[in-house]
């Protein structure tokens, strides 16, 4: 084992490769990706489902490239790896590897194993035709469900044998870290079939909860008494995560990658029906549960396809929290959702992520885009030009100091919050110049008032020294307590080069007279406030 281990650390020194595994670091409940030894911010795009091939996988490049990505987010399947049991092929893996690298992209891998958005679909044949070794959930009336038991330990064996595989594969071949985090399973749980009602099931399902999970909760009891009518839901989740949590802790035993896990929700705010809902999955309103089974994953993470912005900043807001790092690893790919990369990164999210990034000629319309033309596309190019040009600093910032975010409302409100002793606001479909009450300057609505487009990030650097990243969107920045020395001192564009602000222009006049405008141009901007004295 020393020798392989020396050997491993002489590859990586010749190939000029990191020792560095990405990690996660958390510190005064914010976050960090660390990759290359530095925060790092996923701007990513996740391919097709049936993109996990050599061939297919070429049409990502270029859709990567026009919105300018820097991650790309790609399913490698059970079923593709161990086609025959106990024989493995990575070959789709390593042309990953090699087309990533070639394209200069990192990658997160998504494993499709006993779960994909609740489904089979992606184990190998011999785990499907295999039902008293591999079972199906029961349900109430005992008939099979088309979901695999998480109380199958032969199938959890198996599929924890094959992950281990992959990972090795990973440890051994990708020494240069292309390969930034790993998702282990898809989407897990069950619809229409809150629990496994077999035999096995019902006698775990009478007894106490485990200790871990009473701990947590602070109460014990049966699931019954402490989760009433959540508790076969409650009890579904514990042993889903329990089940991804052994795979997880197998994988990075070999190569400890971040792993998180993906959500298919439920309703922002409603505690939800157990029969409507992925049962089991870490949904918002059971992440203490997942956090209690699942201590080797490192965060839960919500999948977004829902159109309305206030449902859209409350997953990102039930998400974001001090034991649980934000990213959003799905989210729809038509034009109206990319504003959500503001309110994402503005919380201190370590990723973002469309789904369906790819030419392979898919669309899921009309959960998302029905094409990705430019103007599909050109919304979220903009922004992710924009934190792409800063993202290491915009990823060290958001670990060290305050930040915010905003989208465009539906409604087109105008929308505030306060950063210290100032508020800061952002207002929509605004013309660059001029005021939208003016009696004397008429003009027709500016043609983005009525579009889903626009949002606001906002870094403070200082108690007086903010960071400035959006579109379409008028910025203010002004004394919460309304001080009438306040003044907007200094308006810098420029970017950061090796972690220093460097200006190219100073805005003023027209440029800052009537707010800060940002519309469709790549701008990244320092504002100074001060106060004058007399």
């Amino acid at each position: 084992m020393i020798a392989r281990h020396l050997m491993i650390a002489g590859l990586l020194a010749a190939s000029g490769a990191t020792a560095q595994v990405p990690h996660l670091e958390t510190k005064n409940g914010r976050h960090a990706l660390i990759v290359d030894g530095a925060p790092f911010t996923i701007l990513g795009g996740q391919v097709n489902n049936s993109s996990n091939y050599p061939e297919a996988l070429k049409t990502a490049w270029p859709v990567l490239d026009r919105i300018h990505a820097n991650t790309v987010e790609v399913p490698i399947a059970w079923q593709q790896v161990e086609p025959v049991e106990g024989r493995f092929d990575f070959s789709f893996l390593q042309a990953l590897l090699d087309q990533a690298r070639a394209h200069d992209k990192r990658v997160v891998l998504l494993w499709f194993g006993t779960w994909k958005n609740t489904s089979l679909s992606y184990t190998p044949d011999w785990v499907k035709l295999d039902n008293r070794r591999f079972p199906r959930m029961k349900r109430r009336d005992g008939s099979d469900h088309d979901v695999l038991s998480a109380h199958g330990e032969a199938t959890l064996a198996a599929d924890t044998r094959a992950f281990v595989k992959m990972m090795e594969y990973l440890r051994d071949h990708d020494l240069r870290h292309t390969v930034i985090m790993v998702q282990p399973e898809n989407e897990t749980g069950s619809y229409r079939n809150p629990r496994d009602y077999s035999a096995a099931a019902d006698a775990l399902f009478t007894g106490p909860i485990p200790a871990a999970l009473a701990k947590r909760m602070g109460k014990s009891g049966t699931w019954a008494q402490v989760f009433g009518a959540q508790a076969d839901r409650a009890f579904n989740t514990w042993y889903v995560a329990a089940y991804v949590d052994r795979i997880a802790a197998a994988g990075k035993a070999v190569k400890p990658l971040p792993m998180y896990v993906n959500a298919a929700l439920a309703g922002p705010s409603n505690v939800p029906d157990p029969n409507g809902v992925a049962s089991g999955g870490p949904q918002q309103d059971v992440l203490d549960i997942w956090k209690a089974a699942a201590p080797h994953v490192d965060f839960a993470a919500p999948d977004i396809y829902d159109r309305k912005s206030a449902n859209a900043e409350q997953y990102l807001e039930k998400y974001a929290r001090t034991d649980n790092a934000l990213m959003v690893p799905e989210v729809g790919n038509a034009r109206d959702f990319h504003r959500y990369v503001y309110p994402a990164l503005g919380r201190g999210a370590i990723g973002y992520a469309p789904f369906g990034m790819d030419d392979s000629g898919y669309f899921n319309f009309p959960l998302g885009a029905r094409d990705l033309s430019e103007a599909t596309l050109a919304p979220l190019a903009l922004s992710y030009t924009m934190f792409g040009s800063i993202m290491r600093d915009w990823a060290k910032i958001a670990f060290e100091r305050p930040t915010w975010g905003v989208a465009k409302p539906d409604d087109g409100a105008a929308t505030s919050t306060r950063m210290g002793a100032w508020t800061v606001s952002a207002a929509w479909g605004e013309w660059q110049f001029g005021m939208r009450d003016w009696p004397w300057l008429k003009a027709d609505p500016a043609p983005w008032a009525n579009e889903p487009v626009g949002g606001l990030a906002v870094a403070q650097l200082s108690d007086n020294e903010f960071l400035i990243v959006g579109d379409h969107v008028r910025v203010r920045i002004e004394d919460a307590a309304k001080r009438t020395d306040a003044l907007m001192l200094r308006v810098e564009e420029g970017t950061f080069a090796n972690g220093k602000w460097v200006m190219s222009r100073v805005w003023n006049g027209d440029q800052t007279d009537y707010g800060i405008n940002l519309i469709d141009r790549p701008h990244i901007l320092k504002v100074t406030m001060g106060r004058y004295r007399s």
